[in-house]
């Protein structure tokens, strides 16, 4: 069982995306990515899927923190923005992924596995633990 922090402000696709890795892998679901933060300070997920566009803390932050802190973790943004040289920048920072909005299911779950594919073979499955209270 695979790790999974889910950070999206926007309930319906937080809660989705949720619904879609939930029944599988160990998920947490952050509204911000200062919820988020605090998530990482316990634990270190196999995959992180993040919006880019928050309150607070923009998914651009959180990836840059991301790459400081946990390196080998891939992260997947999710973006509304679909213009290439967009997508490679992101690449530059150190994503895993870029998914846009509207998405398919299938898409994400593509993404999602082959983005646990890559961690595996960094380092092997996480154990999750319950969220940290709030």
């Amino acid at each position: 069982m695979a790790a999974i922090l889910i950070v999206d402000d926007d309930d319906a696709v937080r809660d989705v995306l949720y619904d879609l890795f939930s029944e599988e892998h160990m998920c947490h679901a952050a509204a911000t990515a200062e919820q988020a933060l605090a998530f990482l300070r316990e634990q270190t997920y196999d995959v992180v899927m993040t919006d880019i566009s928050m309150p607070g803390l923009s998914g651009l932050e959180l990836l840059g923190r991301l790459r400081q802190e946990q390196p080998d973790t891939p992260v997947i943004i999710i973006s509304g923005i679909g213009d290439r040289t967009h997508a490679e920048g992101l690449k530059r920072l150190g994503a895993f992924d870029q998914i846009l909005k509207p998405f398919r299911l299938e898409e994400v779950e593509e993404s999602v596995n082959r983005a646990l594919e890559l961690s595996r073979s960094l380092g092997g499955q996480r154990r999750a633990s319950p969220p940290p209270e709030a």
